[in-house]
């Protein structure tokens, strides 16, 4: 098996890298805010010191990155990973990024004899921590085949997209539809909340209707219960939406739902919800409404 060199050790990351360990890979891991690496170290992993020194022992770079300025510190930094990447390394980067990041650290790792491939995943911390994420890859053809039992120990698909940079276009279009359905969710439930009709059963209409999505499986009864932990952040759930704007301005393309959802998660972000999962975009609606979307008592209206 190659040697893996693992950085970013947050909400999917560390599951991640803990299924890398799981299936008997050795795993030199690596997080910027330290103390996030007990759990991988019981499971076999080492720890390094710096970006640096996890790509100098590594055959295979593995990074997941919460955003485009924490990617270029990472790789270009003061004991940035960029110097230890060997001729014939593979680095795959599994951030939310820029196409035009993505274009660049392809370029750049290509200069260093090295492949680079991006790729994103779909699902979110459920679905790292099971295994069964779906991989959306842009780069050389032949360097995914050469490395799709690696993204196949932490996920159920690998889906190519084309050369450098496409993995990252298909994550923000892919993205682009997960923010205007959350958000079509949470406006519905709000709609009915406050025509007095109980959640848990309108939530059993929409997933058994036309409006059934995976939004309304992972988030309804986060809304209802107000569980706002963190499976994907509201926070990261605006930041690709920012990313996807500025994507559609360079291509040309008009996307009005997207920045109508975009400056919804704006709104959540200043009423400081950002840190919560992106279901916590309801607590916006309840405002507005003025009362909470959840299950309503026998006889009870949703009148104010």
């Amino acid at each position: 098996m190659k040697t893996i060199g693992f950085i970013g050790l947050g909400v999917m990351g560390a599951p991640m890298a803990a299924n890398l360990l799981r299936k008997g890979h050795s795993v030199t891991v690596y997080n910027r805010t330290p103390g996030k690496a007990d759990e991988l170290i019981a499971l076999g992993a080492k720890v390094a010191d710096s970006p640096l020194e996890t790509a100098g022992s590594a055959e295979v770079m593995i990074t997941m990155i919460s955003n485009d300025q924490a990617v270029e510190e990472v790789y270009y930094g003061e004991k940035g990973m960029m110097g230890g990447i060997k001729p014939g390394t593979t680095v795959m980067d599994c951030s939310t990024v820029s196409p035009s990041l993505s274009k660049r650290l392809a370029g750049d790792i290509r200069a260093r004899y090295a492949q680079f491939v991006d790729a994103p995943v779909t699902g979110s911390k459920p679905a790292a921590i099971e295994g069964t994420l779906l991989f959306m890859v842009g780069g050389d053809k032949q360097t995914v085949d050469d490395n799709q039992d690696i993204l196949l120990t932490m996920g159920r698909e690998v889906i190519y997209v084309g050369p450098s940079g496409s993995g990252s276009i298909a994550k923000l279009a892919h993205n682009t539809i997960v923010g205007i359905n959350a958000a079509g969710l949470i406006e519905g439930m709000a709609i009915a909340a406050k025509g007095g009709i109980d959640a848990s059963s309108f939530l059993r209409i929409v997933q058994s209707g036309g409006a059934a999505s995976k939004q309304a499986d992972l988030k309804g009864r986060k809304i209802i219960e107000h569980d706002f932990s963190v499976q994907f952040s509201l926070a990261l759930m605006l930041k690709d939406l920012k990313l996807s704007s500025v994507l559609t301005d360079y291509l040309g393309v008009s996307t009005p739902m997207l920045e109508a959802s975009k400056s919804l998660f704006q709104i959540g972000q200043n009423s400081g919800y950002g840190e919560l999962d992106l279901a916590a975009l309801a607590q916006v609606y309840e405002d507005w409404i003025g009362m909470q979307i959840t299950d309503l008592k026998p006889g009870s209206s949703g009148d104010q």
